[in-house]
């Protein structure tokens, strides 16, 4: 697929995926979600983690009220369903690493796409803003999923009906992300947790996901038992000799994902 809305990029292992509309704060629209989806779903052979970000002063503003292609839908129940649940499918169900790289301002859809990460790392500039009752509507875009999971109910409930802006610092406060960074250092630092990761076990990467996702609907039998079957696939990994073998000969792990 020929890319018009997003920027990619691949750099040791690193896939870098920036929205490229920032003439409307990377609003979505639908060749943007079109293009998103791809992305996460047609990683190269060689990508290790995937980093999302945007171009210009946001991360993604949400849906491009602009855009009349879609703005004015009244059926936004199959725009939800056709465009957006595939979009944050994609990146949620990614079986690499994911990291949104928040640059700017995440309102609306653009927050709950920043959440579908598995981490998020912002800069200290960037706010987050569940927007929707600003225009009638609910959080949607997984809004109502991961934002009580992260933060817990009380903090959800407020940040959807209020609509306020939530700080980046504020954010790391809540645990709603991994981390908040100066803005200085913001580019560097998510280059150095993206190379981190590129460099590290991806197997383990993947099994740990599943594990932790899982542990929401399981019993503590379920869970234990989880994770023997888990910890037994990691086990049989060349990562895992590979890891042993460096811890005891006292030198960096060479990981070559299997």
């Amino acid at each position: 697929m020929r890319y018009e809305t997003i920027l990619h990029s691949l750099d040791a292992g690193v896939v870098t995926i920036a929205l490229n509309r920032p003439e409307v704060m990377n609003g979505l629209n639908a060749q943007m979600r079109l293009e998103i989806t791809h992305a996460f779903t047609h990683a190269p052979a060689a990508a290790r983690v995937i980093v999302l970000t945007g171009e210009g002063r946001a991360f993604c503003s949400g849906q491009d009220l602009g855009d009349r292609t879609t703005a004015l839908d009244r059926d936004i129940e199959r725009t939800l369903r056709e465009e957006y649940e595939p979009m944050l499918r994609a990146v949620y169900d990614c079986p690499l690493p994911t990291i949104a790289a928040v640059n700017g301002a995440a309102a609306g859809a653009g927050a709950s796409l920043a959440l579908a990460a598995d981490v998020v790392i912002a800069a200290q500039s960037a706010v987050f803003v569940q927007a929707f009752a600003r225009i009638g509507l609910i959080p949607d875009a997984g809004g109502t999923y991961w934002l009580p999971r992260q933060v817990g109910f009380a903090k959800a409930m407020g940040a959807a009906l209020f609509a306020e802006r939530i700080t980046a610092a504020q954010a790391d406060a809540w645990g709603m992300i991994w981390e908040a960074v100066p803005d200085d250092t913001f580019a560097a630092t998510v280059q150095s947790r993206a190379a981190q990761l590129a460099r590290g076990p991806s197997v383990s990467y993947r099994l740990i996901k599943e594990a932790l996702r899982a542990s929401f609907g399981n019993s503590l039998a379920e869970q234990l038992d989880l994770e023997a079957r888990l910890q037994g696939e990691a086990s049989r990994t060349r990562d895992f000799q590979e890891g042993v073998m460096a811890f005891l000969e006292k030198r960096p792990a060479r990981y070559e994902g299997r």
